[in-house]
């Protein structure tokens, strides 16, 4: 059983394996039961090497609708939106435990791979990355430099 965020807007779904002789299958997404409300504008697959932290960002418009399904990820996310009490929570997802994120605008996060092979994220958000025809300002704010993150644990 997947936990839960205390972060508002940020849901953690456990995700159904269905497997059978032919390999599995996990349905991502489904018009009928939009998390968050989040209708994807675009969907994108990464490979992220062993140690490797991605991230921290946040956007201030963007939604993301990450699925975590195959190796070890250290998941972490921090409140930075104005008005809501500060929250910084750890989650760990992928084989074992196949989740889907959804991280609302103002909710920084980063996720690193934490086990000894690479592995794959999807993430399915309801922005297009720069806008339609990659002609817009990239929609992020970047945290790696900033001595008050949490996240310079990972």
């Amino acid at each position: 059983m997947i936990g839960s965020s205390a972060i508002p807007g940020v849901e953690l779904i456990g995700l159904n394996r269905r497997s059978d002789e032919r390999g599995w299958l996990i349905e991502l997404f489904r018009s009928d039961e939009p998390h968050g409300g989040v209708l994807p504008a675009m969907a994108y697959i990464s490979q992220t090497n062993p140690g490797v932290v991605r991230g921290p960002h946040e956007h201030e418009r963007q939604t993301d609708l990450f699925a975590f399904l195959d190796g070890r990820f250290r998941v972490v996310l921090w409140e930075n939106r104005p008005g809501f009490p500060p929250v910084r929570e750890e989650h760990v997802v992928g084989a074992e435990q196949p989740t889907a994120i959804v991280v609302p605008p103002g909710v920084v996060h980063a996720y690193q791979n934490i086990g000894q092979v690479p592995a794959t994220v999807i993430n399915l958000p309801d922005q297009l990355y720069a806008g339609p025809g990659r002609s817009q300002p990239v929609d992020e704010i970047r945290h790696e430099a900033d001595p008050e993150s949490p996240f310079k644990v990972l």
